[in-house]
This record gives structure tokens, sequence and C-alpha cells, in this order.
């Protein structure tokens, strides 16, 4: 069969793979946005109630960069056991690492419960939800994009990019409703749980979903050719430490901005503008909502004009765009911080986001895929989305509550980044031509 044409059965089959890869990102990202959400609103005072605001902030986020610490090494654990046995059964354990840790933080007692034996669970557990989120990207990118045919590979793996903002999405509408429908006493005491709680329902759908699937056709070949790497990452390190290292830097600005617009702001509009939580939820809420319909626009479109022009100029787009983003907040008119949160998350982010899944996966051979998009990815979005939130924090106290250095952060790793995406020509593809009337071919 080839790989630029599908038959219906085999459309099915990739669409269906597609929405099971989708879900399991909603879960991977409904983990991390869930606790980033309480850690910007309750975890100061729920966990680290003996400090000050401004402290328990920081103590609550660095909880929060601990899981994004554990990813590199669950890239590099999971992507090994991924091109060695193949997609379908990593993202199997994954999923349940991910989502059986964020059931368990529902069930945690606070700290004046049981004292510093409540923040260290925290920290154990985000470190065992690290891990499976560092080899719950890959799998599911790859399961997508090694059923896709190469010319609409952008759009595949964009359709599973949509489990990012849904699994904003998600958390945020059920933390907006109870905290709109509940007293801040009992929100702050039980109620914050119940979105931790409810996470089961979707960990069960989504290993219903996974344990129907077939292994890619890709790996299928791979092992039925005898060509599998007894150690993947040796592979990688043979030859591919230049796609590595600039897919890294290029992912930075991605993961780290994405936190800005989202965690940063939340906590600056709430923590330095006195802006209520209700809004700038709902500002979320709508920016992520629009960013689940323009991630598959912008997929369609890096297979038309090239991976790395719609990545890097969604960078430069966001390098115009930080000033503006924090000068709509200030403003503190819902319908402003709704146009800055659109702009970041569904334009911006979305761009880089839509293409990125195909142009970083296609930097690597088959056999040595699972483990080079991990490692690139996790490593890539613990030094971006990981410190963001620290970094945010510190910088808007270091400038007494202005977020100067902020936008100072933002403009220099969307360069770093728009650069380094520049030297990834493996990854990219020739754009499609359209023929008048007829079908998309290869640009020659």
């Amino acid at each position: 069969m080839s790989r630029t044409t599908l038959p219906g059965a085999d459309r099915t089959a990739a669409r269906r793979v597609a929405v099971a890869s989708a879900l399991g990102t909603t879960v991977e990202y409904y983990d991390f946005t869930l606790y980033a959400t309480t850690a910007a609103l309750v975890f100061d005072h729920v966990f680290f109630p003996s400090v000050n605001d401004a402290v328990g902030t920081l103590a609550a986020f660095s909880t929060f960069f601990v899981g994004y610490l554990a990813r590199p090494l669950g890239g590099v654990v999971f992507g090994h056991f991924g091109d060695r046995l193949g997609r379908k059964t990593v993202l199997v354990t994954t999923l349940l690492l991910m989502g059986l840790g964020t059931f368990c933080i529902g069930l945690l007692p606070s700290y004046d419960t049981t004292g510093i034996a409540a923040p260290i669970l925290l920290v154990l557990i985000r470190l065992i939800q690290g891990l499976g989120m560092g080899g719950e990207y890959g799998g599911g990118v790859l399961m997508a994009l090694e059923y896709a045919p190469r010319e609409r590979q952008g759009l595949y793996t964009s359709l599973v990019h949509i489990g990012t903002p849904a699994g904003v999405l998600l958390p945020v509408g059920l933390v907006s409703v109870l905290s709109a429908t509940m007293s801040e006493t009992s929100f702050d005491a039980w109620g914050w749980r119940i979105p931790f709680l409810a996470s089961i329902v979707l960990v069960g759908l989504g290993l219903y979903l996974r344990f129907t699937l077939s292994e890619s056709p890709e790996f299928r070949k791979l092992r039925a050719d005898r060509e599998v790497r007894k150690i993947p990452l040796r592979g990688l390190a043979d030859g591919h430490l230049g796609s590595v290292g600039c897919s890294i830097i290029a992912k930075i600005a991605e993961s780290g901005l994405f936190n800005v617009y989202y965690v940063v702001a939340l906590a600056y509009a709430t923590d330095e503008l006195g802006v209520g939580k209700q809004p700038v939820l709902i500002a979320i809420l709508i920016a992520c909502a629009l960013e689940c319909l323009a991630l598959p626009l912008f997929g369609a479109l890096s297979d038309r004009v090239g991976r790395r022009l719609v990545y890097v100029g969604g960078a430069l787009f966001q390098a115009l765009l930080i000033v503006p983003f924090f000068l709509l907040v200030q403003t503190r008119d819902p319908v402003l911080i709704t146009l800055a949160m659109t702009l970041g998350l569904a334009i911006g982010h979305g761009a880089m986001y839509g293409a990125q899944g195909a142009l970083f996966a296609n930097l690597y051979p088959v056999a040595l895929r699972y483990t080079g998009l991990s490692v690139s990815q996790q490593v890539g979005a613990t030094l971006g989305g990981g410190l963001s939130p620290l970094l945010g924090t510190a910088l808007i106290t270091a400038f007494d509550g202005s977020p100067t250095g902020v936008c100072l952060y933002a403009v220099g790793v969307v360069l770093l980044s728009g650069v380094c995406t520049l030297a990834l020509r493996r990854g990219d593809h020739r754009p499609l031509r359209w023929r008048p009337g007829g079908a998309p071919t290869a640009a020659e």
C-alpha cells in the first residue's frame, strides 16, 4: 500500500488512531493542567501553609516542575521500550501511570492533617506522573503519524495535539464551575479534589480505546524485517545528536510560552492585578476551545507550505504579541483578557504546536523514532514549560509586580527556538502544489 494514498478502511483506522491518541494526550494534559491550575489557586495553603503567599506559590510551582524533571527520564525509558516492543504496549502503561497519579492526588491529606508527609507524597506522585508523561506523548504522535499518508502527517498529528487544549479545557471548566458554585472556603477545603477524582473516567475510556487499536504499520514492518534496534539510544547518539539538540531548543518556546499564557498569566492576573478567578478561567476556556479548532488548520497548512515555515511563523507572532498580551491583561477587562488568551493560545501556540508533531517525528528513522521524539520533546518541555512558571513568577517578583522580565524571557526563547527550527531540514517535507481541478502532488 502506498504511503501517499489510503483506501477507505485505512483512512478510518487512521482516524480512529488519531482520536485514541488525542484522548491519551487529553488525559496527559488534564493531569498536568489540573495540577497547574490548583497550584496557582489553592495548593499554596493546602500543602504549604506555613509560608507567605508569594513563597507558597513558588513552592507549589516547584512541585509542578518536579513532574517535568521526571519527563526526560520517562522519555528515555519508555522511548526505549516503544522502539523495542512497540508503541501500543507502552501507551497503555503510561496512561495508567498518569491517570492513577492524578486520582491519588485527589485523595491526598492536607498539610494541616499530616504535616510534612503531605507535600512529600505530592512530590512522589508528581515524579511518577512525570515518568508516564515522558513516554505518553511520543507514542501517541507516532501512532497517528505512522498510520497517516506522508502528505497528511501534519494534519493527523495535529489532531493528536488537540488533546493539549482539550486537556486544559476540561479541568479548567470543572474548576470554573466548582469555584462559581461553591464558597471559597469549601472549594479550598475539598472542592478542588473533585476534578482529580473525576479523571478516572477519562483513564477508563482511554484504556478501552487503546486496547482496541492495532500496532502501527511501520513498526510491524520494522519488526517483520528484524530491524528493531537493541539499544535505540545508542543509535540516536551515533548520528542524530544535532537533530536532538536543535529540536530541544525549538521546543522550549512552544512549551514555555504555553505556560506563560496560561499558568503565569493566571497567577499574575489574580495575585498582582486582583482580577477574580472566574473571568480569567473563562478566558482560558474560550481560548482553548478555539485552539482545538485552530490546530488541525495549522497542521493542514504545514502540509501545504512546509512545517518549519508554520512553526517559525507562530514563534515570531508570539515575539510580537507578548507585550500587547500583558497590556490587554492589565486592563482587567474580561473581553480583552479573552482576546489576549485567544491570540496567545489559539494563534501563536496553535501554529507552532500544529506543525510540531510531524516536524519533530520525521527527524528520526522508524527504529529510533520513539526514543528520539520522546527525548527531544521531554527535555525541551522541561526547559520550557517546566521552568517558565517558576521563572515567570520569580521575574514578576523581581520586577516589583511588572511583567517586563517575563516579556524579555519570552522574546529571548522565541528567537532562539526560531533559529534552531530553521536547522531542522530533515523533519520538513516538500510542500504540496495543487493541479487545477486535480489532486495535490509533491512540489518539484
